[in-house]
């Protein structure tokens, strides 16, 4: 019987401290929510999660990019909305004005309501989205994915410098004389072609729009779900190791005491 080197009480030692080692690494998985909780785990697996939820994170910001492009088309959309509803209204006065029955006090009324109506219908070429012109014609690009591709949204003109000049034009004009009616008629009835294009442009990139955010929506859940699956523990099967760890640590403690008390079998022989 050797009292110097227990190799019982070491090997009983060296059992207890794996068990234990194993025990805390459930306790923490369990807790975080992670197979992964330090480097040391899995690191390629943790060198992929990490790209994962990079790319992720990316592309969250392109789906918020691609809804406030979505929002910026509907307001330009909700002006032309009124803007249409101006130019219908205006050339019916158009029409009503150029009745040989109407008198020039009746003519007068009706110029009254036309100038108003095309000049709310001007000043709506002065709004603006969180500060960004909506109708300076300007076309914008719009980031549609991870890598930063974009998808330029088609601009609206509808600025005071007369370059738009079915717009323009139709918005200065003056229903007072039946010869300045058929000048407004024409007009009119250009800034409605134009309103007509205008909005089915912005209907086009609306939609497009649209199948870029589901696009994104469904390329983030199947990103989700591969990073789910590097990183996301399994709390069923990782109870159960727990369960084994906990056993072992328990039984391994008892058996180390057990180690221990053997060399006090000496004494019976000394005595």
């Amino acid at each position: 019987m050797i009292i110097n080197t227990n190799l019982s009480a070491q090997s009983a030692a060296t059992s207890l401290m794996t068990s234990s080692s194993a025990l805390a690494k459930s306790l923490q998985r369990l807790s975080s929510g992670s197979k992964i909780t330090s480097p040391a785990d899995d690191s390629a697996g943790l060198a992929v999660s990490m790209k994962l939820s990079a790319e992720l994170n990316r592309l969250t910001a392109a789906a918020n990019n691609i809804e406030n492009a979505i929002s910026f088309k509907q307001t330009q959309d909700g002006y032309l909305q009124k803007v249409s509803e101006a130019l219908t209204r205006m050339s019916e006065l158009t029409l009503l004005s150029m009745d040989a029955t109407k008198t020039d006090t009746d003519r007068v009324s009706y110029n009254t309501e036309y100038h108003a109506l095309s000049m709310m219908a001007f000043n709506f070429g002065d709004s603006t989205f969180n500060g960004v012109s909506l109708f300076d014609g300007s076309v914008m690009p719009t980031t549609v994915d991870a890598g930063g591709n974009t998808f330029v949204l088609a601009g609206v003109d509808m600025n005071r410098s007369g370059s738009n000049a079915s717009y323009f034009y139709a918005f200065n004009n003056a229903i007072n004389t039946v010869a300045n009616c058929y000048t407004a008629l024409n007009d009119v009835k250009g800034a409605i072609k134009q309103l007509a294009n205008d909005r089915a442009k912005i209907g086009a990139d609306m939609e497009s729009l649209g199948y870029y955010h589901e696009q994104l929506t469904t390329l983030k859940t199947n990103l989700s779900a591969a990073n789910s699956r590097i990183v996301d523990v399994d709390v069923a099967q990782e109870s159960t190791q727990y369960a084994r760890q906990n056993i072992l640590v328990q039984s391994g403690t008892a058996m180390l005491a057990q180690a221990n008390s053997l060399p006090q079998g000496v004494l019976k022989l000394l005595g």
